[in-house]
């Protein structure tokens, strides 16, 4: 994926070795070509275009849908609004959209200054790359009629209004309290010359619906400038069947898991986050899952079972702290560890080999120095650390705001990697995948039923497992944490829609070996 600098660097080298007006004329083209693919019956087509190179892909769009009616006896019905800037001087319009539009008249396009009162597919070729202008008036009615309209939208390169490399949408008057009450058709955006890192995260999904690709046959070395990569679905996993035949429990490492606060300040208890991350860390493979419940009562602690998981072994947390050094596999801390998880965790970051936090022990971090020191010395002697933060567990780590995390999810995920030599793991809509000296990554899977309580923690656990198997010195732990990122969200896609609701414990329950 590239973000807007690069794009525009690519485009310059495209548009360089293309003739006079060819890029959007494949773009345009392109554009046409999906929209009758997708919605061959579609009777009234609404084409938004705006005053740059965008509204120019979309005219071009226009005509080709245009003549395509023409050859089949006027069906569909083109409309098309073009908005020329606040000047309305065509002059002004870019060269190639210029161009576009002067064909786009000579072919018989109709022109209309309102949107057709209905519309079987609209095409959304109002703003492109980088816009910045605040849409208002008139382009700010067309954008709430895009963003609410219950029929299919096909946005040309970008939504309207989405910044390409970050994911954010620029609001648009009325549109929000409308779109409460309405409910908005299908999605799609045919997105050109490169991918970008802003229709995978934060409000992008959303926005953006199914994207296409089209590189309109530019070259480049597929590295060339990343921001970020789409972390793909993992090779398929050999399950139990194939493991080696004289594999042991040990042959698959360790995973401890500490938090679960037994009681709280306000004398609530934390427990069910610990075991939903330990359960979590057994079914995707850990040979063998230990939980230390913090302020659990020391003569229950090492007889504590689970009826549903009766194989995880809980133990007290100072035997299990005891044994951290010479543990092979992984250290799972924070999952509801409430206000008791501090104290453990100097002894935590200097003895775990490789260590997942969460929750508790991040908020920990945030408000210690020294926490924070003993964090990135781990990356000095060769620890693996994973952090997992929410957008405000990270803002507390940032010493920022929920809002500034927001902003720009990669970067702030890049910011904790780098500061703090981790693997960061910034969970949202498309979560970031950070650490130091790799390009990002970005999750593909998952949706919003995820959002509720417990999930982060299943995943903290899926994690744990991940790393504690022994693997090759050559896989970086980046792209462990990514597999284990990636079945996160696909068991959620692929819920069966006739079986139990998505909760915490059943997506646990869920995972199978990583």
């Amino acid at each position: 994926m590239f973000d807007t600098e690069a794009t525009r660097r690519l485009e310059r080298v495209a548009l360089s070795r293309a003739p006079a007006h060819a890029l959007m004329a494949r773009a345009g083209q392109s554009t046409a070509r999906l929209a009758l693919a997708l919605y061959p019956h579609a009777r009234i087509i609404w084409v938004a275009c705006g005053p740059g190179n965008n509204g120019g892909d979309g005219l071009v769009a226009a005509r080709h849908l245009h003549l395509a009616a023409l050859a089949h006896g006027g069906r569909p019905r083109v409309v098309v609004t073009h908005w020329l800037g606040d000047s309305g001087d065509e002059s002004r319009l870019p060269d190639d959209a210029r161009h576009a539009l002067a064909q786009a008249r000579d072919a018989g396009v109709v022109f209309v200054e309102q949107p057709p009162a209905s519309h079987d597919l609209a095409i959304d070729a109002v703003l492109g790359l980088g816009a910045t202008r605040p849409a208002q008036g008139r382009l700010g009615e067309w954008l709430t009629q895009l963003r609410r309209s219950p029929s299919p939208v096909l946005c040309v390169d970008l939504p309207s209004g989405l910044d390409a490399d970050t994911g954010l949408l620029s609001p648009v008057p009325g549109a929000e309290q409308a779109g409460a009450h309405s409910a908005p058709g299908p999605r799609h955006t045919l997105t050109l010359l490169t991918l970008k890192p802003g229709l995978f995260t934060a409000n992008g999904r959303d926005a953006a619906g199914d994207v296409w690709f089209d590189d309109l046959g530019a070259q480049r070395q597929p590295s060339e400038d990343a921001t970020a990569w789409l972390s793909g679905q993992p090779g398929p996993t050999p399950g139990a069947r194939g493991r080696p035949h004289a594999s042991h429990k040990g042959s698959f490492g360790d995973v401890v898991v500490l938090g679960g606060q037994s009681i709280g300040v306000d004398g609530a208890g934390m427990t069910g986050a610990a075991v939903l991350a330990a359960r979590a860390a057994l079914h995707a493979g850990a040979g063998r899952v230990f939980v230390g419940l913090l302020q659990a009562n020391e003569a229950a602690a090492d007889v504590a079972w689970d009826p549903v998981n009766p194989e995880l072994m809980f133990r007290r947390p100072e035997r299990l702290l005891d044994a951290l050094a010479k543990t092979v596999g992984s250290v799972v801390c924070g999952c509801g560890g409430g206000s008791s998880v501090a104290a453990i965790l100097p002894r935590v970051l200097s003895t775990a080999h490789s260590l997942v936090l969460d929750a508790d022990a991040l908020n920990a971090i945030a408000q210690d120095t020294v926490l924070q020191t003993l964090l990135r010395h781990r990356a000095g002697r060769g620890a693996i650390t994973v952090i997992t933060p929410h957008p405000l567990e990270a803002a507390r780590l940032l010493g920022q705001d929920t809002n500034a995390v927001m902003a720009d999810r990669i970067s702030a995920a890049q910011a904790l990697a780098d500061r703090h030599g981790v693997v960061c793991v910034l969970k949202g809509s498309g979560t970031v995948m950070a650490a130091p000296a790799r390009t990002p990554l970005i999750n593909p899977s998952g949706n919003a039923a995820l959002a509720t309580a417990g999930t982060g923690d299943v995943l903290a656990g899926m994690i744990g497992s991940a790393l504690a198997r022994p693997r090759s010195p050559q896989t970086p732990a980046l792209d462990v944490v990514a597999s284990a990122v990636f079945q996160h969200g696909w068991l959620a896609d692929h819920w069966p829609a006739d079986g139990p609701d998505l909760c915490a414990s059943a997506l646990a329950a869920s995972v199978r070996y990583l």
